[in-house]
């Protein structure tokens, strides 16, 4: 991986405590939230600009719901004050927020993006920054995901729904690499 340029941003999308809810069922990559604690521990000291995308349901039973503790950022991604945070009520962090224009009118042309789903919010967020012309970059273990069943009743595992999300991903629309290498790049 090439070294990073001082102003990629790290785009963590919601690490929020809705997802602790056992509806969910199982649950790939428990080490996602450490990894992303990590590298938001490297982009704090680097300075680099990091923003927070939390999902915000206007559906009152919703999980998500800003009334509901599942709204909550979990402990490893809560935001420091000035961090900005972009609320979104559709998969992708773009549709219905200014999150382009904010990276736009900051110059920010790299992108590095964690968090939970891999195959929801993270991939369509993903497809979009690199669709939108971003230099993109998938933290594959800073992601996770729960396993799903598809219109014909076949159930595919956490891993296959990650492992799969992130194939279609990878040289696509984005580079999916480690957080040891972007440690390393940063």
């Amino acid at each position: 991986m090439k070294p990073l340029p001082p102003d990629a941003a790290l785009i963590v999308i919601d690490v929020q405590q809705a997802f602790d809810d056992p509806i969910w069922g199982p649950r790939n990559n428990p080490a996602a939230e450490a990894n992303v604690a990590t590298l938001l521990a490297a982009w704090r000291n680097t300075r680099r600009p990091v923003f927070h995308i939390q999902h915000r349901s206007p559906r009152p039973e919703s999980l998500f719901h800003p009334e509901r503790p599942g709204f909550a950022v979990k402990p490893e991604a809560v935001p420091l004050p000035g961090e900005p945070v972009i609320y979104k009520d559709v998969n992708s962090a773009f549709i219905g927020t200014d999150l382009e224009q904010r990276l736009r009118a900051s110059g920010i042309e790299t992108l590095v993006i964690v968090g939970i789903t891999t195959d929801h919010c993270v991939s369509t967020t993903t497809r979009m920054a690199g669709n939108l012309g971003f230099d993109t970059y998938l933290v594959s273990d800073a992601t996770a995901t729960f396993g799903r069943r598809g219109p014909d009743g076949k159930t595919f595992t956490a891993e296959q729904m990650h492992e799969t999300a992130l194939a279609s991903l990878h040289d696509e629309f984005a580079t999916v690499v480690r957080t040891t290498a972007v440690l390393e790049s940063v």
